[in-house]
């Protein structure tokens, strides 16, 4: 069941800012799926509604050490990640409506899109094996639905970013801004980062517009494009209103044992240095 850990912990960013697309919901899905296939996880929870958070059945009210510490405050990462009370392997940071003000607190600091990275390199279980066995595997960060200061963090810090694209018209639309965005910060901020993952969401195979979306993502992306493709599910849409992700509530539904399979091929993968 278990897959191979990689080398070195991988920073992955899940972004798109067009809404609705799973973003948020495919975050929690394949950090749980990769704890489940042995791998240590954790989730930063980014965007100020604290959707991650709550999925993951993590507090995240006021007063909570959360992420806002760690970008505003310069809380150590160890003071503010939570281990998730279902599942063996995952932590998560979670995000409290504090982080809303975030953004207009960081303006006038120093070198405010390095905050998330100085935070993670400041971390003695991130790196390679010389970090030891409790060392993380993967950081996945959930981002806010914008090209903000968060988000901005959030793809300096990583070397990879995971979009999921929902097999709907109009799936491409709108992706443009946030290639444009990768590319501008691989140029100036992070030479590193590339899209290394395109996740295609909320999929219906009865469909020949679901089948025609996925065929022109493939078109478009290529080898970046996971085969799993993510089917339509009440099941994975019904979990979070439950602080559970669907791999948790009803492990043997389609949508979990396709997060399952999607999470597998991520980690088989060999990552772009």
């Amino acid at each position: 069941m278990a897959i191979p850990r990689p080398d070195a912990t991988r920073v992955m960013v899940v972004a798109n800012q067009k809404g609705g697309v799973g973003k948020t919901t495919s975050t929690v899905n394949l950090a749980a799926a990769l704890a489940q296939l042995g791998q240590h996880v954790l989730v930063i929870d980014l965007d100020p509604q604290g959707n991650a958070s709550t999925a993951l059945d993590i507090a995240h009210h006021r007063g909570t050490p959360s992420t806002y510490d760690l970008l505003v405050e310069g809380a150590p990462l160890a003071d503010v990640a939570q281990p998730s009370p279902e599942i063996e392997g995952l932590h998560v940071v979670p995000a409290t409506i504090d982080l809303a003000g975030a953004e207009i607190e960081l303006v006038s600091v120093v070198a405010r899109e390095n905050r998330l990275t100085k935070a993670l390199n400041a971390s003695p279980l991130i790196g390679d094996a010389s970090a030891g066995d409790g060392r993380y595997d993967y950081v996945i960060v959930d981002c806010p639905p914008s090209l903000g200061l968060l988000t901005l963090n959030a793809l300096v810090a990583a070397k990879e970013v995971l979009i999921p694209i929902q097999a709907e018209y109009y799936a491409l639309e709108g992706l443009g801004q946030l290639i444009e965005t990768v590319e501008m910060v691989r140029q100036h901020l992070n030479p590193n980062l590339n899209i290394s993952t395109i996740l295609v969401t909320m999929y219906d195979g009865r469909t020949r517009l679901a089948a025609g979306v996925a065929e022109e993502v493939r078109e478009h992306f290529g080898p970046q494009v996971l085969k799993t493709m993510i089917p339509r599910s009440v099941r994975v849409s019904e979990a979070p209103s439950y602080a559970q992700t669907v791999m948790t509530y009803d492990p043997g539904s389609p949508g979990a044992l396709a997060y399952l399979g999607a999470a597998r091929e991520i980690g088989q993968r060999s990552v772009k240095a």
